[in-house]
């Protein structure tokens, strides 16, 4: 006997919700009190046989950055004595290629900082050039050692938010893209 059950689709589509970083390119990364720099270069094993760079290392660059950051502007010690960060989602959009032995300079800054989580938002360009090659953001969720999730100390809530982009100007870009199109 067949028991095919339909499942709506209100219950697994995510859905355009208020707080969405898909328009990552509209925020006003010039109103954050700072962004966060950090420079890496592409090698021969970064890529495949055509000398393009592999998806998979834009992933592994907004971890490089990010961990950068975290340890020389938040947290020497990553707080590994209250909890784990964990990475509930990640995002990137590739706009150019990259090639071995370019010099990546990433621009990274925190966006909806709550009181256990935040979205870090990446912009990678090829340092030469100024040209964008990828972005994209990720949303950590600090949590305890029994991996429930935690508030955040004060303290580094508020060095997070000192990298913060105010979200107000992409809801407003979104507004204005939206009326012109």
């Amino acid at each position: 006997m067949n028991h095919h059950v339909t499942i709506p689709t209100s219950s697994w589509q995510a859905g355009i919700r208020d707080d969405s970083l898909e328009n990552w390119q509209a925020l006003s990364f010039d109103k954050a009190e700072n962004t966060y720099t950090h420079t890496l270069e592409t090698w021969l094993k970064d890529s495949n046989a055509y000398a393009n760079t592999y998806f998979s290392r834009y992933f592994e660059w907004q971890g490089m950055c990010r961990e950068s950051w975290f340890f020389k502007c938040i947290s020497a010690d990553m707080l590994q004595d209250q909890g784990v960060f964990i990475t509930k989602l990640a995002h990137n959009d590739y706009v150019n290629e990259t090639f071995p032995f370019q010099k990546i300079r990433c621009e990274m800054n925190a966006a909806l900082v709550k009181q256990a989580s935040f979205y870090l938002v990446f912009r990678f360009y090829n340092a030469e050039t100024g040209d964008l090659v990828s972005g994209g953001y990720q949303q950590i969720v600090f949590a305890n050692h029994q991996r429930r999730i935690s508030r955040l100390p004060a303290s580094i809530l508020a060095k997070i938010r000192a990298y913060e982009v105010p979200l107000d100007s992409t809801r407003e870009a979104a507004r204005v893209m939206e009326t012109t199109a």
